[in-house]
């Protein structure tokens, strides 16, 4: 059971069938909050949580220049690569088991494209409002040890102030981690800082957490706890996000 902070307890569940849609061609995306043209006023943002698209771009296209401001940008590709170029000079590849992270601050222009011609690439982009205006745009990315993600969550992005060893930093008071479980296992994971709350998204396999069985790309956010257990069946791999609320 979930232990409370004296708040009351509350679950939103986003069972993966029910996220937007858009197929543009080179570009098939679910999209669990309000983006572009899919809107759903009861599905704008988990507390500073407020873009998780699950996109699959074509070989050798992508999104040319476009500006950003004032927002904490992640990538995360699970398959193939991602070529990002940028007004301020950074020109990243990233692949599966690397992290890339923005500060769009007081503004950015950059592009994201499918790095390889023949093959789809598989991400999850996700949006943070900041805790900082109009601070100067960052860049940066990093590679992870996947076996460290073995029965484990691997902690990934952290508050910048933080300066948490062998995490990427962002301007907000957030926590992701990923972690890949086999069949027939217990774990918890406990909440950093008091207030956050926590997003659970199913990348692969299904999880039983918070009288609820989540499967396949089903989202859970989670609030007033400071813990949250989990049990597995068949086997998991999740992507948790604890973000502030307020």
């Amino acid at each position: 059971m979930e232990t409370i902070f004296g708040t009351a307890f509350k679950k939103t569940l986003h069972k993966a069938g029910t996220r937007g849609q858009a197929d543009h061609g080179w570009l098939k995306t679910r999209l669990t909050f309000s983006f572009s043209g899919y809107h759903d006023p009861k599905r704008v943002h988990f507390g500073v949580l407020r873009v998780l698209n699950d996109d699959q771009i074509a070989g050798g296209k992508g999104f040319g220049m476009h500006p950003h401001d004032n927002m904490e940008i992640i990538t995360i590709p699970t398959e193939g690569v991602v070529e990002h170029k940028d007004n301020q000079g950074n020109h990243g590849i990233i692949t599966k088991g690397e992290v890339q992270v923005m500060s769009a601050g007081t503004g950015v222009y950059h592009s994201e494209f499918n790095h390889q011609k023949d093959e789809t690439l598989k991400l999850f982009q996700i949006w943070l409002f900041p805790n900082k205006g109009n601070v100067t745009p960052r860049y940066d990315q990093m590679k992870f040890d996947l076996e460290a993600q073995h029965n484990n969550f691997q902690l990934l992005v952290t508050p910048i102030e933080a300066n948490i060893p062998n995490t990427l930093g962002i301007h907000q008071d957030a926590y992701f981690s990923m972690g890949k479980f086999e069949a027939g296992k217990e774990f918890t994971y406990k909440i950093n800082r008091e207030g956050n709350g926590l997003y659970i998204f199913v990348v692969n396999g299904s999880v039983y957490t918070s009288d609820e069985t989540l499967e396949l790309r089903d989202g859970l956010g989670l609030e007033g706890t400071s813990e949250v257990n989990f049990k597995t069946e068949n086997g998991v791999e999740l992507l948790l996000m604890e973000v502030p609320m307020e």
